[in-house]
């Protein structure tokens, strides 16, 4: 099951949405409210977010995925037994919320709409909310006995067993040249006819490499753990310098341009860079008392 999650200012708009007979909407969901209309739902939102005006993204909108298969297998009473454990791994019992099911196509999932001002005026803070609805969408999957999103992933991860080897075996080949640079090392994969992706966030920050082979696209760490960002840098950096290096670059030139790493690689490079660093002091013998 997978979860989804956002602050946004469109409220109506959006539960209006959510109750959309073409979509053979059900209410599913309806949390310290009394209104049977979009509407009515809205205006009972405003009373609430009254009390902070300050708070201009004043509704949080999530969307519960399960399965196509659990889907199938779910009925009105346990649809709504998954919104309301959502509602509480989210902690906002204590703020209105509505949530409907949609079934208009194969894929069954559900929308909520919740007041991110709580009914005692406080805003809900909604940093790594996106996050934070995929592990509550998980830790209600578990709780259930629905299929959770690591056993999705470890399924298609196997069945395509073949072509990550294909693409780990082409990418070491690459490495044992030694790149001096992550565009050489792109161009080299390249002529392999094995694209590289940089993952490039709104605030110019690297966050990864995506491979494309044969009509797949994967994350590197779904190729192997080995091909994750930080690891990759990691590697090709040491390659570009005449001693090792000892603290992570905190930029980087990809085809031309300047791009800063995220906090989180930057950490995880200085981490791969120490393990590096001991690993050499054991290989050589240093330390050991002889």
């Amino acid at each position: 099951m997978i979860g989804k999650g956002q602050s946004i200012s469109r409220t109506q708009a959006s539960i209006s949405y959510g109750w959309n007979q073409d979509k053979e909407a059900e209410v599913i969901l309806k949390q310290h409210l009394a209104g049977d209309t979009p509407e009515q739902i809205t205006d009972e939102f405003k009373i609430i977010q009254s009390q902070n005006d300050r708070c201009l993204k004043n509704t949080l909108s999530f969307v519960v995925s399960p399965t196509i298969k659990d889907g199938k297998n779910l009925n009105h009473q346990d649809l709504e037994k998954i919104a309301q454990r959502f509602i509480r791994e989210m902690d906002l019992k204590n703020h209105q919320a509505i949530g409907f099911v949609h079934k208009d196509k194969e894929h069954t999932h559900i929308h909520i709409y919740a007041n991110r001002i709580s009914l005692k005026g406080e805003v809900y803070k909604d940093s790594f909310i996106g996050k934070r609805s995929q592990i509550a969408a998980d830790n209600v999957a578990k709780q259930i006995g629905l299929t959770r999103v690591r056993e999705v992933q470890h399924e298609k991860l196997q069945e395509l067993k073949w072509q990550r080897l294909a693409i780990k075996h082409i990418h070491n080949k690459v490495l044992e040249s030694r790149p001096k640079s992550l565009d050489e090392y792109i161009q080299r994969m390249n002529a392999r006819n094995i694209k590289v992706i940089p993952s490039i966030n709104k605030s110019n920050q690297l966050q990864g490499f995506r491979f494309e082979y044969k009509g797949l696209n994967l994350k590197g760490s779904e190729v192997h753990r080995s091909m994750s960002g930080n690891k990759l840098i990691a590697e090709i950096s040491q390659n570009n310098s005449f001693s090792r290096l000892k603290e992570a670059p905190k930029t980087l030139k990809l085809a031309n341009n300047t791009v800063q790493l995220s906090t989180n690689m930057l950490t995880k490079i200085a981490k791969d860079l120490a393990k590096q660093v001991i690993k050499r002091a054991i290989d050589t013998g240093m330390g050991m008392g002889y």
